[in-house]
C-alpha cells in the first residue's frame, strides 16, 4: 500500500508540473497540452473542477502514505498488558 500511495502522490505531482508547464498561455477556452499532445479543451470551470479533482488523488495518495507509516509503527512496538489488582488472575 506504501508504495501506491507514493506512486499515486508522484503520478499527481507529474501530471500536474507538466500541465501547468505546457498551458502559460490562458483565455476563456483552454486547450489543455501535456508532452505536446492536447488532450482536451476546457472552460474556467472546468480546469477548476479537474484541480479539485487532482487535489483528491493527491489526498488519497497522501493517505494510504500515511495509513501504512501508522499500521507498521503500531505493529513494531510490543503490547503490554497491565494488570489490575484484584483482577481475574489473582
Amino acid at each position: 500500500m506504501l508504495i501506491l500511495g507514493l506512486l499515486l502522490l508522484a503520478a499527481v505531482g507529474a501530471f500536474t508540473g507538466l500541465v501547468i508547464a505546457d498551458n502559460l498561455s490562458g483565455g476563456p477556452e483552454y486547450t489543455v497540452s501535456v508532452l505536446g499532445q492536447d488532450i482536451a479543451t476546457m472552460n474556467t470551470l472546468a480546469v477548476f473542477c479537474s484541480g479539485l479533482a487532482l487535489a483528491l488523488i493527491f489526498c488519497a495518495g497522501l493517505s494510504t502514505v500515511a495509513s501504512t507509516a501508522a499500521h507498521r509503527r503500531r505493529r513494531e512496538r510490543p503490547r503490554t498488558h497491565a494488570t489490575h489488582p484484584g483482577g481475574p488472575g489473582r
